[in-house]
């Protein structure tokens, strides 16, 4: 009686789960698989499939991409700013996060913290329209190096990759302190000290303890910032001018302007696989050093 009673109970459980979990991937199914599956299905067309054209299957759109040289300096272009921003992201977001975790108290806290969200409040293309008012020639950066240097000579970043990658940083930047700051948090300070009263410096510290439990939320921020960053088209063509072809514009101007939602459905699912072989290559490399010795 008693194992039934657990076999009973432990059914219920299932189905309680199961119940609770339906909404959430049912949303799943219709807000990301459904759209895939349409796009999939957009890139193997010959051409759109509106009005009375006939439905005829082709993979020429994925050879496109190989056919034409320019597409593969574009991809490249593109994962070229995923990597810069990435890493600049890193190297911004693990110290403050750290400094969020570990050196800060109460309301100073909680104001750093709404300074690190403050992105998220503001309007994409404002956020970037601000930035050309900063950058240009005349701009407040321009202005602020001829007051400390008047003879200095005109600068200006806009229309440049720097831009481009300012552009990026400033929107992502905040994806990585709040990962790594999950992680930061829940470093105890009693490893801390005893690795201090073993003698251990700071930077073996640092490179000892605190980085690999810091690991997991550098990956899951790194993940957040390339994905998006390799497809964005709003900084690389405001910031960027003439220098901002990405795979992004490439494919934005694929369904806006030459109405070719083939050939952009194909370069999207290409940008995908890309981004998923760099992911399974770094995960390799990553679980070698993070395995256990």
């Amino acid at each position: 009686m008693l194992k039934g009673g657990n076999i009973g109970s432990a059914s219920r459980r299932g189905w309680t789960t199961a119940a609770l979990l339906t909404p959430a991937y049912g949303w799943l199914m219709l807000a990301v698989f459904l759209p895939l599956g349409a796009m999939l299905f957009f890139s193997v067309l010959k051409a759109a499939p509106f009005g009375n054209r006939p439905l005829q299957l082709t993979l020429d759109n994925y050879l496109a991409f190989f056919r034409r040289p320019y597409l593969i300096d574009v991809a490249w272009t593109s994962i070229q700013i995923g990597l810069w921003t990435t890493g600049l992201c890193v190297l911004l977001g693990l110290p403050a996060a750290l400094a969020l975790a570990r050196a800060t108290k109460g309301s100073f806290r909680q104001v750093l913290f709404l300074l690190v969200i403050l992105p998220f409040w503001t309007n994409g293309l404002v956020r970037i329209f601000s930035w050309t008012t900063v950058l240009q020639e005349g701009g407040v950066l321009d202005q602020g190096l001829h007051l400390v240097a008047p003879s200095a000579p005109a600068m200006s970043l806009l229309y440049s990759f720097p831009a481009i990658i300012i552009g990026l940083v400033h929107a992502y930047l905040p994806y990585m302190i709040l990962t790594c700051y999950l992680s930061a948090a829940a470093i105890e300070d009693a490893s801390l000290e005893a690795a201090r009263s073993l003698g251990a410096r700071s930077l073996v510290i640092f490179w000892k303890i605190v980085l690999p439990l810091c690991l997991p939320g550098l990956v899951s921020g790194s993940i957040l910032i390339f994905v998006p960053v390799i497809g964005s088209f709003m900084e690389p063509r405001i910031l960027g001018g003439r220098v901002g072809v990405t795979m992004g514009t490439v494919i934005e101007d694929q369904f806006v302007q030459a109405f070719n939602w083939p050939l952009g459905a194909a370069l999207s699912f290409i940008m995908l696989a890309v981004v998923l072989a760099i992911f399974a290559v770094s995960s390799r490399v990553l679980s070698r050093y993070t395995g256990p010795q």
